[in-house]
């Protein structure tokens, strides 16, 4: 494995140091995991802005009816 250099804010490593030690784990260990789940994160999120794209261009377009369900779903009726 290669290694790389990365500069963490401060808070970060504080926080970082912390959960090592209360999950007896190696602070590489924990920053290779946050790392590999924030970039599966990130990919998914890009992907499903592909496939909004490509159906937009072809014209798959939302009805009217099918975004008024959506806000209906989807907003608080408190506000």
């Amino acid at each position: 494995m290669s290694a790389t250099t990365l500069e963490i804010r401060p808070e970060l490593k504080i926080q970082l140091d912390h959960l090592a030690a209360e999950t007896q784990r190696d602070e590489s260990e924990l920053a290779n995991e946050a790392v590999a789940l924030y970039l599966a994160q990130q990919r998914h999120i890009i992907g499903r802005i592909h496939e909004g794209l490509a159906q937009a261009q072809r014209g798959e377009f939302a009805t009217d009816e099918e975004m008024e369900a959506f806000f209906a779903r989807h907003t608080d009726p408190r506000t």
